[in-house]
């Protein structure tokens, strides 16, 4: 038998290598434009944005700022995908229902996030607007995904539910929920950034003390595009952990054909 690991490896770090490439592009593409610019407040460069975050990483507030975001954002999406999940269920059960539903949806889904943002502050204190923003953005997609994926159930494996009499739970566990995984995880993918772009947006219009809307509301008042940077970085970077946790918790769901990107 020819193993393949060799061609396998060689691909792996090809691919690691067009990365590696394509970041010091970036990196660099970045430092000429700082230099071009040669305004420190308008364009920082690489360095100055990385001696920003080094300078941020040991300290107790930037922690505390991080806790602060993710829990109310996280909080956020997981409401999204729990009343997500019970709106298309209920859909797909009940053409009634699905009529009730769907033109919330497809408002929620066209209006702009700012429009919810301002009438969520007149109705909320500023500390809530990240957890209720980033529940209606990504509530549309999550329902969405969910209801195609209850619709892509193999019908014989309905029918033989129907005529054997499998009780709702046991078809939930054994029918529903594995068809719908592969459009939960698309869902994901679209949806965490969804939740950190808009969550993050409604915190710098509502200045949500103690947040990370909070820090970049301050780099803009204090012109200050090294914090901006760093800041987004972070943003940035907790908005992929998270991607990759959720989705390989959908992997580890025993049956489940999810595979990440």
């Amino acid at each position: 038998m020819t193993s393949t690991s060799p061609d396998k490896t060689g691909t792996a770090t090809r691919a690691v290598a067009r990365r590696i490439g394509a970041a010091v592009f970036w990196l660099a593409m970045w430092q000429a434009a700082a230099v071009a610019v040669h305004r420190d407040f308008l364009l920082a460069s690489p360095m100055q944005v990385a001696r920003t975050l080094v300078t941020l990483l040991p300290t107790g507030d930037f922690w505390a700022t991080i806790g602060w975001s993710l829990g109310r954002i996280t909080l956020g999406f997981t409401g999204a995908v729990v009343l997500g999940a019970v709106l298309a269920i209920s859909s797909a059960a009940s053409p009634v229902a699905r009529a009730l539903w769907e033109p919330a949806i497809a408002a929620i889904r066209s209006a702009p996030v700012v429009s919810f943002i301002i009438l969520l502050l007149l109705w909320t204190d500023s500390s809530h607007l990240p957890v209720f923003t980033s529940l209606l953005m990504v509530l549309p997609v999550m329902y969405a995904n969910v209801l195609q994926g209850i619709a892509q159930r193999d019908p014989q494996m309905l029918e033989a539910a129907q005529v054997f009499r499998m009780p709702f739970r046991r078809r939930l566990v054994a029918i529903d929920i594995p068809a719908a995984l592969p459009f939960l995880a698309a869902a994901t993918r679209v949806g965490v950034g969804l939740a950190w772009k808009s969550g993050v947006a409604a915190e710098v219009i509502g200045v949500a003390t103690g947040s990370i809307g909070e820090r970049l509301y301050e780099a803009k008042v204090f012109l200050s595009s090294a914090d901006l940077f760093a800041w987004t970085i972070v943003i940035v970077v907790l908005s992929v952990v998270c991607e990759r946790l959720l989705l390989r918790a959908l992997r580890s769901v025993p049956g489940a054909p999810v595979r990440a990107s």
